[in-house]
């Protein structure tokens, strides 16, 4: 984090995770997190409002591609997703189920 003192907006597990987890409710506009495992810092631009405890994209996904978090496959995108979008289930299918769901 780039001001020691300031508590980290988001956080992700490991370097390579494609989505972080918001600390706290997250509007739109400027925000800085980090990794558990992995680089000090991030910065995004939120593109909408991410609740706490719900997903944001640190990167552009294409429609289909797996979602990465705790540095396991967890999900996959059921649409395109622009990095600092909110990821949940209207963009995204368990991976646990997905290759079940025709």
């Amino acid at each position: 984090m780039k001001d020691a003192t300031r508590a980290p907006d988001f956080l992700a597990h490991h370097d390579g995770d494609v989505v972080a987890v918001a600390v706290r409710d997250l509007d739109p506009g400027a925000v800085e997190g980090g990794y558990l495992r992995g680089p000090a810092s991030v910065s995004l631009e939120l593109l909408d409002p991410i609740p706490l405890g719900h997903k944001v994209a640190l990167v552009d996904l294409e429609a289909g591609q797996d979602v990465i978090e705790y540095g396991l496959r967890v999900g996959v995108t059921t649409e395109k997703i622009t990095r600092g979008s909110y990821v949940h289930v209207h963009n995204i299918r368990s991976a646990r189920w997905h290759n079940s769901i025709a």
